[in-house]
């Protein structure tokens, strides 16, 4: 305590600031009225909700819809505190007010184990990291869509954003009529009284934007109609219609021009001369615009014609003298095989993410030894829809159409490019054909921009193809793990010591998009080791370290993260040592999840809907895997056969405990997503550079899962009444684990390497 006080003295006044701003609670995301603007017909009542004249609600979206289903279930939290059909609330685009940053995302970011976290057992260290960091989030303000954490996220400012606006409402009919507020009725958008007065809220709003809320309460569960129930999609109808806008669908204008971009076959290269003469001699073709590097995106040309097509095709036959990386082209067999080496030494050498004991001791002394290599290549997004962005700049002002998770972030790319403030950026948010996290970046913005620069006022669309967005994506990182463990004389484990290696993330997405907070010392990256240093086996002796590589690919936040492939190397090698004491796996996961009865009932739950240790036909085997992320508990099992040699999927079960289930249904689509998603990783994906090009470039040599190959799959929810967690990611991490060891169990063949159809 003398040492703290020494250190606050000498910092003087700036530390008295600090720490009382440290005491201070974090700032209420209510929000003011005046942060939705003024329409006519339209009253706010705070930073989230107006009231319409006709008594709908108009609810600021502050997230992205890219098919996780976000935008419904954030509108079922608001429909069921004001009583109101969700069939009479709207969404508006939301501001950039700092409200609707991300804080849940941010908080999640920290490198807690599940045991400093469970409820109950929640350590001082890890409730005040989550209290600062969230403090420190709320003033940053950053609003994205990622990390699984829109619904943790809005849990309870929405839900009290709606009953604050409810009581405004219930109070105005109380002292418009005269009639204690607590015989008011609230049903169906409606007030009424038993005399017979009665409005609905749009009738209200404007009393009741002058009248203060009073004590506010949140509904209690027992009086839930809506969160808990399978309600239709909002964006349903549209998406089925056609009406729907994706960024690719945006026309401000019949005077649309559209650009086409070509960048450096290889990654990390430059420009040599451009034939613009050639170029401008294809048809269609009005100007050539030289792209330099922005927000990440490498050096690349721009082609702009009066159509998509023109435009594309003068792009794709551009010959130019393309300049090598100055550091020497980038090899994925090079790459992965440095990866190898440093995981062996990354338990020494790397950064510890987690130490319990002594297990260098323990391992040295143990009567059996386990030990593996397991690694995992880098991946593409490949989105539906791939890149693209609509711009216009003129008169100051820059105009921006496009799908991103960041809309924040994508507005200040815009300003700096253009060269403006961003108050002169207006942003339009669209509904996006895939995220996976590709759309946490925003080097199309910057490229559009750019182009749109020297458009003289018109609009122009840029888009990228397919081979350019396959290409020159930001990959999820290879990895590489090197596990032992020591097992006493009857199986279990003694000592874990396990040593991963791969690029950070994080830093290079923040040089990035966020080169304000970007610094030449770069912290220990949480999303390297996550699923790693936080497996929730009661191992006695741990070392858990990650070596942080800098290879030159350039990576990003692909969906569930490093979760994605250290799931794989945990739960593979904790199947190894099942195999290796003569247990069952299922049996032998349960012994080591002493104190987290949560882990262990999704387990079982699992187990028993698969119908774990019935017969099966010969030729079939199954496998299961459990993984924790984004706060949500998952396990898997997996029934295969092989044919032709390959592993073939008949049937994925699915637990998951991810809080309260605000809408069973997109539950279900998310893990079912996530499955398909996970198996296509699995099975076939994979990224190599050879040369500094990257050799896959469309769908025919980076397949995904077929509709035929797609299993069955059972999708289970845990009953809970913690706050809700994630979905989006979750089901992802355990398919490749759940995959290979059923594998085993069909062939004895032990896959140590992603992805699994390759390898056999």
């Amino acid at each position: 305590m003398k040492r703290r006080t020494l250190l606050l003295s000498g910092l003087g006044a700036s530390a008295a600031l600090l720490v009382g701003w440290g005491y201070l609670p974090p700032r209420s995301r209510l929000g003011h009225a005046g942060s939705l603007g003024q329409v006519e017909g339209e009253i706010g009542l705070n930073g989230w909700i107006k009231i319409a004249a006709n008594g709908d609600v108009l609810l600021a979206m502050h997230r992205s819809e890219m098919g996780q289903g976000v935008h419904t279930a954030l509108a079922q939290l608001v429909a069921e505190e004001l009583s109101l059909p969700l069939a009479r609330l709207r969404l508006i685009p939301a501001g950039f007010e700092s409200i609707y940053g991300n804080i849940a995302m941010f908080v999640g970011s920290l490198p807690l184990h599940p045991r400093q976290t469970e409820p109950g057992h929640t350590s001082l260290g890890a409730r005040l990291g989550q209290w600062t960091v969230a403090k420190l989030a709320r003033e940053l303000g950053i609003n994205a869509t990622g990390g699984s954490s829109s619904v943790a996220d809005a849990w309870e400012p929405l839900r009290w954003a709606a009953a604050t606006a409810r009581q405004q409402l219930l109070g105005a009919a109380s002292l418009r009529w005269k009639l204690p507020l607590p015989e008011l009725l609230l049903e169906d958008g409606l007030i009424s009284h038993v005399s017979g007065p009665s409005a609905h809220f749009g009738e209200l709003a404007k009393e009741a934007a002058a009248t203060p809320p009073g004590e506010v309460r949140l509904k209690p569960k027992a009086r839930w109609t809506q969160i808990g129930k399978p309600l239709a999609r909002l964006d349903l109808a549209a998406k089925v219609d056609g009406s729907a806008v994706f960024g690719i669908d945006v026309r401000p204008g019949k005077d649309l021009l559209f650009a086409a971009v070509r960048h450096c076959p290889m990654l990390g290269g430059g420009l040599g001369p451009v034939p613009v003469n050639a170029l401008l001699q294809q048809p269609g073709v009005l100007r050539v615009v030289q792209l330099g590097t922005v927000a990440g995106s490498h050096a690349a040309v721009a082609v702009l014609a009066r159509n998509s097509w023109h435009a594309q095709r003068a792009a794709a036959s551009l010959e130019s003298a393309w300049q090598q990386r100055p550091a020497g082209a980038l090899n994925t067999a090079q790459i992965e095989s440095r990866l190898a080496d440093s995981a062996r030494v990354a338990a020494a050498q790397g950064h510890v993410f987690f130490s319990q004991g002594e297990a260098d001791a323990a391992l040295a002394q143990a009567p059996r030894k386990v030990e593996a290599l397991y690694q995992a290549p880098y991946l593409a997004h490949a989105t539906m829809e791939p890149m693209n962005c609509t711009a216009c700049v003129k008169d100051g002002r820059v105009e921006v159409w496009v799908g991103t998770q960041v809309p924040g972030l994508a507005r200040a790319v815009a300003a700096r490019v253009a060269g403006v403030a961003e108050a002169a950026v207006t942003l339009h948010q669209t509904y996006l054909g895939g995220g996976f996290g590709r759309r946490l970046e925003a080097d199309h913005v910057g490229q559009a921009v750019r182009v749109a620069m020297d458009t003289g006022g018109v609009p122009v669309q840029l888009l990228w193809s397919r081979e350019e967005d396959m290409t020159h994506d930001f990959y999820r990182p290879a990895g590489a793990a090197f596990l032992q463990a020591g097992l006493d004389a009857a199986g279990k484990p003694l000592a874990l010591r396990l040593g991963s290696a791969g690029d950070a993330i994080s830093p290079r997405w923040m040089e990035r998009v966020l080169p304000a907070l970007a610094g030449p010392v770069e912290p220990p990256d949480k999303s390297a080791s996550e699923g790693l240093f936080d497996q929730p086996y009661a191992i006695p002796q741990q070392r858990i370290a990650h070596l942080a590589t800098h290879s030159g690919v350039p990576v990003g936040f692909w969906r569930s993260v490093g979760h994605s492939h250290n799931a794989f190397f945990i739960e593979s090698f904790v199947d190894e040592l099942a195999h290796a004491a003569g247990a069952d796996p299922l049996a032998y996961r349960l012994a080591l999840l002493d104190g987290l009865p949560r882990h262990a009932a999704v387990l079982r739950r699992a187990a028993q809907e698969a119908g774990w240790g019935q017969v099966l036909p010969k030729d079939r085997a199954r496998g299961l895997a459990l993984h924790e992320s984004f706060g949500s508990i998952v396990a898997q099992v997996i029934e295969l056969s092989s044919q032709q040699g390959k592993p073939r999927v008949h049937r994925v079960v699915c637990a998951i405990d991810c809080g309260v289930v605000l809408n069973p249904g997109i539950v279900a689509q998310q893990m079912e997503s996530a499955v398909i998603f996970g198996l296509t990783a699995a099975l076939y994906g994979r990224i190599d550079i050879k040369d500094g090009v990257v050799q896959q470039r469309n769908f025919p040599d980076y397949p995904l899962l077929t509709l035929a190959q797609t299993p069955l799959i059972e999708t289970h929810l845990m009953a809970s009444d913690l706050p809700p967690t994630g979905v989006g990611e979750p089901g992802t991490p355990p398919v490749a684990p759940a995959l290979a060891n059923a594998w085993f169990a069909l062939t004895g063949e032990r896959l140590r390497r992603l992805p699994l159809a390759t390898t056999v």
